[in-house]
């Protein structure tokens, strides 16, 4: 008896979730099949077997409109573990779905399928998806697009013609051998070898001449192509400019923002940018290149180089493998021009208009202060380790150094059973103040564990991302699952709770999923809790994730029906 009794709970508990489901989505359901499959590639003079979503890389595109269901069949043909992250989808009441392995979900074992099942609610523009488990992302992404709502428009003049560029980056070694490693001796891993716009590297590297995406433009009438530009790389933020082209950026991380031009814009890792670019009515050339290549300001090694591609007018049918000889790579900054960056990033403000409004907390309920940066861990008796001083290479929050548990957090929050998987004692601000940005500590050393913050439903939430320059200030590209929140502050050195909070922006600040925090300085942020399940918020430079700068939210159920997280799928893999 007792176990119909559950049984017809959860029932109607799924029943009641449908109905708020379906409630929400107000538009069609788009079905997708990733068949996740070795494939054979050929770049740099090398043809090298890759980890591809079907035989596609970079993989296929997901298109939907606002109120769209999505609903994906993810089958592992492949002999790694895998889960797929629909990065910058808010997943209200479908945590299950969100991908990061050990966190919302066990990986998807070789041989076995799971679908994923998310409805896009009040997003717009551009997003990503990709692999969520070790280097897989290295080839395991592509776009997603997200249509306004039929019959709507954009806050901008309609483009002539939308295009995605992905940039991305090729490695002829096995990046899960780079990693791992790294992992081991303790030391940073080596880099890639090259940059790519769309899976190719171009024509400014080894047997790519022909490897070149061409943006295919009309002259006669001048019109304007909506760019959807999305950073997949794994470790570095990018400079992208097109030659004696400007550039009008209007979204990021698929929420609208006030228009402003530029020549060069800055895009981190997970981030995503839209911009207009209007061609020339005449132009004098018929060909310009387009170029990115990284800022840094870390002391470990990078890939310095520039990946670029080209854009042509269609008008002077120009060949797709003409030469580069006698064009000019564009002008980019400094590979360290912190100042540039801030200023790119202070330009981003909200609509904050009647049908697009900045909804940022103007009360908070809880403050955090969360530093970001690198630390070590001892090497193991009777190993030599190549990380500083002979430690191992180690990256936290608050000190605390992610150790993935050895099942998904959220299955065991669900049920209660978080016994041995983790614990809600994340600290709040670190344990030890010390001058964040000034001379280091001599002690780097890191804590490890599987820590939580624990929040209720619908708390207002203001947290404080302070970069720490324990070996090394440089920019830490933060992302939270889950949500997206609102950049009320930024700014160099440490951050002062008496000065600074006085001049935060509750007006018109940028709403986003990913965030910069400056180098030698920090970002502060809101966001309201109203979406359970537990999250995970890193920082999206893959190698400081593998060396665990990472934590995770624990958002607990409100008391109405559509604010609790629903059972789980019955497909949901098994760890």
């Amino acid at each position: 008896m007792a176990s119909s009794a559950a049984f017809f709970v959860s029932f109607l508990y799924i029943v009641l979730f449908s109905a708020f489901a379906t409630a929400q989505q107000t538009g069609r359901t788009r079905h997708y099949k990733f068949n996740v499959q070795l494939h054979n590639v050929a770049r740099l003079c090398k043809t090298k077997t890759i980890l591809t979503v079907n035989g596609k890389f970079p993989g296929p595109r997901i298109v939907a409109r606002e109120g769209d269901r999505v609903v994906v069949k993810v089958v592992n043909s492949a002999p790694n573990n895998v889960s797929i992250h629909w990065h910058g989808v808010r997943q209200l009441l479908s945590g299950w779905a969100d991908g990061p392995a050990y966190v919302t979900q066990c990986p998807i074992q070789s041989g076995q399928s799971y679908v994923y099942n998310f409805t896009i609610i009040g997003q717009r523009g551009t997003l990503w998806w990709h692999a969520h488990i070790s280097w897989l992302r290295a080839t395991i992404y592509g776009p997603i697009i997200i249509l306004p709502i039929q019959n709507t428009s954009y806050p901008f003049p309609k483009p002539h013609k939308e295009v995605p560029i992905i940039f991305g980056e090729w490695w002829n070694a096995d990046t899960e051998a780079v990693i791992n490693q790294a992992l081991q001796t303790g030391g940073g891993p080596n880099v890639s070898d090259a940059y790519t716009i769309n899976g190719l590297p171009g024509p400014s590297y080894n047997c790519s001449a022909n490897g070149t995406k061409n943006l295919q433009a009309e002259s006669e009438t001048g019109k304007t192509y909506l760019i959807r530009l999305i950073n997949a790389a794994l470790n570095d933020d990018l400079f992208f400019r097109i030659s004696n082209h400007t550039l009008t950026v209007v979204e990021a991380d698929a929420v609208y923002v006030k228009p402003f031009e530029t020549d060069i814009v800055l895009i981190a890792p997970g981030q995503t940018t839209n911009v207009l670019l209007k061609t020339k009515p005449n132009p004098t050339n018929s060909t310009f290149l387009m170029a990115a290549r990284p800022y840094f300001t870390g002391q470990g090694t990078f890939d310095n180089s520039t990946v670029v591609a080209i854009l042509e007018y269609e008008k002077r049918h120009i060949s797709t493998s003409s030469s580069i000889t006698g064009l000019h790579i564009p002008t980019l900054p400094p590979i360290n021009a912190t100042s540039f960056v801030a200023n790119f990033s202070n330009r981003f403000r909200s609509l904050a208009s009647a049908r697009f409004p900045a909804n940022v907390p103007e009360t908070v309920d809880k403050k955090f202060f969360f530093t970001v940066g690198l630390g070590s861990n001892p090497c193991p008796k009777n190993a030599t380790c190549q990380g500083p001083n002979g430690t191992k290479f180690a990256a936290s929050v608050n000190n605390i150094s992610f150790t993935n548990p050895t099942t998904a957090i959220l299955q065991s929050y669900f049920f209660n059973q978080s016994n041995g998987v983790y614990t809600t004692d994340f600290p709040s601000a670190p344990l030890v103040p010390f001058n964040y940005t000034g001379t280091p500590p001599n002690n780097t050393r890191v804590a490890n564990g599987t820590k939580a913050v624990v929040l209720p439903f619908n708390t207002t939430v203001e947290v404080v991302l302070q970069d720490t320059s324990i070996l090394g200030a440089e920019s830490h590209p933060l992302h939270l699952h889950g949500y997206n929140f609102f950049v009320v502050g930024q700014g160099f050195g440490n951050f002062d709770p008496k000065k600074d909070p006085p001049n935060f922006n509750l007006a018109d600040p940028v709403e986003r999923n990913t965030i910069g925090v400056p180098s030698g300085g920090w970002a502060a942020i809101r966001f309201r809790a109203d979406n359970p399940g537990v999250w995970m918020m890193h920082c999206h430079f893959e190698v400081h994730f593998s060396w665990g700068l990472r934590m995770a939210w624990i958002v607990l159920d409100g008391k109405m029906p559509n604010q609790k997280l629903p059972p789980p799928p019955l497909d949901l893999p098994k760890c």
